[in-house]
């Protein structure tokens, strides 16, 4: 059990570093001696120290390092990236265990990390809060073990099953759900690396697709627009932030936009997959429409659903995407229900 807390704590940490530390994982690690936490850190942004400099750099008192115990979510690098390998610091400060939630799968540490440490002579534990440490590190091992991003569907959704109504009088968004969802909607946006919406989503909403009820970067915006029918005066086409137009169109970049071509003749889902890669995406959140999230679920190429049920009815309409599985966990936001739906 005292193991279990302060890998609990070291995700806390991590939590900190969500969408701010890729293509690195975010990676909480404590540092414990006597019982008593002497140490504390999360990965820095991308090109900064890891988690495990920054834990040991914060003991004030680096002679207990050798009686300590450092925990950590992952395990320790054992190669030079952009900083040198964590595993090799522990070392070089003889902290005399590791305890760590789960094995990195990246080639390039995949068990090498927990090797060099045991050759040193330190006690090594793995496997606590194992399930856990998967879940808070699914992206990088989306990118690792399947070569694409985590793709997270997300939508609202009325009582009677619509999501939008047939006719609206104004080019901006109906709300299904509450203000307090919409707000945890911009963290999740904070969260990931891209933000995807189909044609109809563009040119019936204009949305911003950015981050504004919450702190955070603002994702990638991909567009899907076949015949480039989405205006120039969009909000999605004002350069603040970068946007990748998927077309079928020839048409030159201009500033914070790019455009990528894709055969619209053929399946798209796979080809979108692709064009997320070739720009090193980890992780995509597709906002909609109906046609664009069941394109995905069709192709059984998403990992993860968040579905808010609103307390409106629209009795008609455009109605929502069909999942294949039922809801993993269900939780009230004020009068909305919040359903989470996994692809295992």
């Amino acid at each position: 059990m005292k193991h279990e807390k302060y890998i609990q704590r070291c995700l806390e940490l991590a939590k900190k570093g969500i969408g701010t530390t890729r293509p690195n994982p975010s990676v909480g690690a404590v540092i414990v001696h006597n019982d008593v936490i002497i140490g504390e850190g999360y990965t820095n942004p991308y090109g900064g120290p890891h988690a495990e400099v920054n834990a040991i750099s914060s003991v004030k008192n680096e002679s207990l390092l050798k009686e300590a115990t450092i925990y950590v979510t992952l395990e320790p690098c054992s190669h030079f990236g952009k900083t040198p390998p964590c595993a090799d610091l522990i070392v070089e400060k003889q902290l005399k265990r590791v305890v760590i939630g789960c094995v990195d799968t990246n080639s390039l540490v995949a068990g090498k990390g927990i090797e060099r440490l045991k050759k040193a002579g330190c006690e090594v534990i793995v496997g606590v809060l194992e399930e856990k440490c998967f879940e808070h590190h699914k992206r990088f091992f989306t990118v690792q073990n399947k070569k694409r991003p985590y793709i997270i569907l997300k939508w609202a959704e009325t009582k009677d099953g619509y999501v939008a109504p047939l006719e609206k009088e104004a080019q901006k968004p109906v709300w299904i759900s509450n203000e307090y969802s919409q707000q945890l909607v911009h963290k999740w946006r904070a969260e990931e690396h891209a933000i995807l919406v189909g044609t109809n989503t563009v040119i019936a909403d204009n949305p911003s697709l950015t981050v504004r009820s919450w702190s955070g970067l603002n994702p990638i915006r991909v567009v899907i627009d076949k015949s480039l029918r989405i205006p120039n005066t969009a909000t999605v086409l004002d350069g603040k932030v970068k946007t990748i137009v998927l077309t079928e169109k020839s048409k030159e970049d201009s500033e914070g936009i790019c455009y990528e071509q894709i055969d619209f003749e053929k399946e798209i889902v796979q080809q979108i997959i692709e064009m997320l890669q070739k720009h090193k995406i980890q992780s995509v959140i597709i906002e909609g429409g109906a046609q664009t999230l069941q394109s995905f679920i069709n192709a059984n190429l998403w990992d993860e659903a968040r579905v808010f049920v609103g307390n409106s009815k629209f009795k008609n309409g455009v109605k929502a995407p069909l999942l294949n599985v039922g809801a993993t966990s269900e939780e009230k936001i004020d009068k909305d229900i919040l359903k989470i739906y996994r692809n295992d």
